[in-house]
């Protein structure tokens, strides 16, 4: 069971361990989650200079990149959209999104995340990460990663979606 949700990444990955936790013991049932997945990517790759990308409001941004400090990430770059919405996320083009993912490789992270799972990410990540040369980790991504995963399948299968599934899965 995978939760794909991104409230971690302001609330605190102890949320998403918590929550993973309750529903193994209720289950028996391996679990993760999407910000879970995501850390664990990060690890896997050196990953410590991170841009993020979000429709969200500053405030809530701003704990993101808060959250991922105190946990040894530095965002580097940073573009968010100002929207107080959720289904509304849904509603930006894929085009917006790889217009905000090309800002914030300007800076050079070692990796890009687009962090919403109600936001149109995985579409654009294995095209611009040719173009770029930069990873980008998409948060929707991240959740099949790890259900993948956890279900024993091997992640290499998957084409067409970056290099999460194909050289992170190499790497551990």
């Amino acid at each position: 069971i995978v939760w794909n949700g991104t409230s971690a990444g302001w609330l605190g990955f102890d949320t998403d361990t918590e929550l993973c936790a309750r529903i193994a013991d209720a289950t028996g049932i391996a679990t993760g989650t999407s910000v879970l997945a995501l850390n664990e990517v990060f690890l896997r790759t050196g990953v410590r200079r991170f841009g993020l990308v979000t429709p969200y409001v500053a405030d809530v941004q701003d704990r993101i990149v808060r959250t991922y400090r105190a946990a040894g990430f530095d965002c580097v770059a940073e573009r968010h959209l100002e929207d107080l919405g959720n289904y509304t996320f849904a509603n930006y083009t894929c085009d917006t999104i790889a217009d905000l993912v090309r800002q914030v490789a300007e800076h050079r992270p070692d990796a890009i995340t687009v962090l919403c799972t109600n936001f149109r990410g995985a579409p654009v990540v294995n095209e611009l990460e040719h173009a770029l040369g930069i990873p980008i980790y998409d948060s929707v991504a991240t959740a099949v990663w790890q259900a993948l995963r956890l279900g024993g399948v091997e992640t290499r299968r998957v084409a067409g979606w970056g290099s999460l599934f194909t050289e992170v899965a190499l790497r551990g």
